[in-house]
């Protein structure tokens, strides 16, 4: 199969899909890999790497759109490149359908095989291409909680972990997944004050094994939020719902309880985030405040990180792509549910429920299209 690996041109966008080793690796298995020129360089890897891995580098993304089976890209196509994608031509990428009617309807139309990096779903529930990410996405989340919490960054001025005679800070997690453990044992190790919600008691039983005793967990409801909000400095939005709008955990009244110039960081922004006054922002302009909170919602956190955020992407990415290209779309859905839980939209029609449900269209199970 031919498979094109696509530039990043969203905004401070710095990863890509595919790393050198990943090339090498594809092409063992008789796949030939069209690389867009300059794809890997904010992540440290420059042409000449990828053609001594047996990429063909490619100056026109359109080029890549026309020649390649299988496009892959970390981020979402953009509206420009709409028209690019051709019938049939699988797509595999993280999507975020539900937050964008207007990439839905795109997709639609042009009758590609959408499958999302972040609907591919383990047996158990698990979701192996958002973990990564979400491991780096976590203990970012702690980091721009204290630089924000600095005066001069708009903050109140006090030190996540505190000093000898002075308490720390408290930081509030809302969701014990992926993120939400990653940004607790960044926060935890800093010394802070936890307090991480959740409405799955097993998942609150393992994290109080796991987590330190000054980590306290607690069965999340808007009353328990309402009330450790006052006590926060950082409040980290950690809060999932595979393929569907992320919930309103953090209402706008709320935020009169809270102390002006603490913190919130929205890492489920991605999905719409979790905190009603939420807005997505980069990396050149991460921030804004409503009420004196500060607000931090880039909706690419790991962009920032892109070396450590590309290998880690890479190294779960890669087996589901090699399998795809190897046996084709249909049979490697047929013979592995787990791709077949990330369709979004295949030959026009949407077959994930969470983006059908957001929007109101019909749901067409995928089981009748493979």
């Amino acid at each position: 199969m031919i498979v094109g690996i696509l530039k990043e041109i969203k905004a401070e966008e710095n990863r890509v899909c595919m790393s050198p080793g990943g090339v090498e690796f594809m092409r063992q298995h008789g796949h030939q890999i069209l690389v867009e020129k300059n794809a890997g360089k904010t992540s440290g890897f420059g042409n000449v790497t990828y053609k001594k891995a047996g990429a063909e580098i490619v100056d026109s993304p359109r080029d890549i759109f026309k020649r390649a089976k299988m496009i892959m890209r970390v981020k979402e196509p953009q509206p420009f490149e709409f028209e690019l994608i051709r019938k049939g031509q699988i797509y595999f990428s993280y999507l975020h359908l539900a937050v964008s009617e207007d990439l839905t309807r795109a997709l639609i139309k042009r009758k590609a095989v959408c499958i999302a990096y972040e609907t591919i779903q383990k047996a158990d529930g698990s979701l192996p291409l958002l973990t990564p990410m979400s491991e780096v996405a976590g203990p970012m989340a702690i980091q721009q909680g204290a630089k924000y919490l600095e005066m001069a960054q708009g903050g109140h001025g006090v030190l996540l972990g505190g000093v000898p005679g002075v308490d720390p800070a408290t930081v509030v997690i809302i969701g014990g997944g992926a993120v939400g453990i990653n940004a607790a044992k960044m926060a935890s190790g800093l010394g802070a004050k936890v307090y991480i919600l959740d409405i799955d008691l097993d998942r609150l039983r393992y994290l109080s094994d796991v987590m330190p005793g000054h980590c306290v967990t607690l069965m999340s409801s808007p009353a328990a939020i309402r009330d450790v909000l006052p006590k926060a400095d950082v409040v980290v939005g950690g809060v999932l719902v595979p393929g569907s709008k992320t919930p309103t955990l953090v209402t706008r009244q709320m935020l009169k309880t809270m102390k002006k110039g603490s913190v919130l960081v929205d890492v489920s922004i991605d999905q719409g985030g979790c905190f009603e006054t939420s807005r997505e922002t980069t990396h050149a302009d991460p921030i804004y405040k409503i009420d004196g909170i500060v607000h931090y919602a880039v909706s690419n956190m790991p962009g920032a990180l892109p070396r450590t955020s590309t290998l880690a992407l890479n190294n779960a990415t890669l087996p589901y792509a090699v399998e795809i290209a190897n046996k084709g779309w249909k049979k490697a859905m047929q013979e592995n549910p787990e791709i077949k839980r990330g369709a979004n939209v295949v030959s026009g029609h949407v077959t994930y429920k969470g983006v059908a449900d957001t929007f109101g269209f019909e749901q067409v199970n995928i089981d009748k299209l493979v």
